[in-house]
């Protein structure tokens, strides 16, 4: 399927275009099941905050509606939306009257292996760390450079995803996911608010897990509370959620709270 370009079928972009100089921009992958976005007002809402915490002067509901109509069109699969804050000149000042360029890409369903929402996922323990800043703490901009060198450092296929810490040694997420913990029947997850991304579906959990009674904690996490959790889960909006079974040396099982939430986001992302 063709690539969308503000609106219209391309094939290119332009080389002045500042996220591809600076990854000045931000992006969002939206599950698409029988032609509709999943969680797309989550989505939409995190756009809108990543926008007006970078000043971009993007149009929220011309991009639902090109959203939309290009899952529409789509049907099944994976979409990106990429938004960027368009051409400018060399040098970091940007034109604060520059109106986001917006991007739409979709792919096909990635083959992740029915294992690993069935008997859960292995962590690589990711050496690369993730850089502490306030400002982009949340966001799920461009610059996604910290994630490629730690998704980098496995090439096995006994590892689904990685295990990232901070600087201080904080466990903050997966490279691609986001990480729950579950002890003594409360859940926890990390304080993003120095550095990670706060994904859509770590926010639907949230939400489900208060509809449900269950207590949350959104805290700073050590390795020696991931080891002593009872239950442990990695969760994206496109495959749900993953019982974690191993990082390294440590093991846990895909317990009842793991697989209640399981069966629920499931059913989201089913609809």
């Amino acid at each position: 399927m063709h690539c969308w370009v503000d609106g219209r079928p391309a094939d290119a972009l332009s080389l002045k275009d500042r996220g591809l100089a600076y990854g000045d921009g931000l992006f969002e992958t939206i599950a698409v099941r029988s032609g509709q976005p999943q969680l797309l007002e989550r989505h939409l809402q995190r756009l809108a905050e990543g926008c007006r915490r970078l000043a971009l002067n993007a149009d929220q509901v011309l991009i639902r509606n090109e959203v939309l109509a290009y899952a529409a069109a789509l049907g099944e699969g994976v979409l990106k939306l990429m938004l960027t804050r368009g051409d400018s000149l060399r040098g970091y000042a940007a034109d604060p009257a520059a109106t986001a360029r917006r991007i739409l890409q979709g792919a096909a369903w990635p083959a992740y292996p029915p294992a690993n929402a069935e008997q859960g996922v292995v962590l690589f323990p990711c050496a690369t760390r993730l850089s502490e800043q306030p400002l982009l703490a949340g966001l799920k901009h461009l610059n996604r450079l910290e994630q490629v060198l730690a998704r980098a450092e496995w090439r096995d296929s006994e590892h689904a995803e990685g295990l990232m810490l901070d600087g201080a040694g904080r466990v903050i997420e997966a490279v691609f996911s986001n990480l729950f913990l579950v002890s003594q029947g409360r859940l926890l997850t990390a304080d993003l608010s120095r550095c990670g991304v706060a994904g859509v579906m770590r926010a639907e959990i949230l939400f489900q897990a208060a509809s449900l009674g269950i207590s949350v904690d959104v805290t700073d996490i050590s390795l020696d509370q991931l080891q002593r959790a009872d239950e442990v889960f990695v969760c994206n909006s496109v495959y749900g959620i993953w019982p974690v079974r191993a990082c390294a040396g440590m093991r846990w099982s895909a317990g009842p709270l793991t697989r209640k939430l399981q069966g629920i986001t499931r059913a989201l992302l089913d609809a």
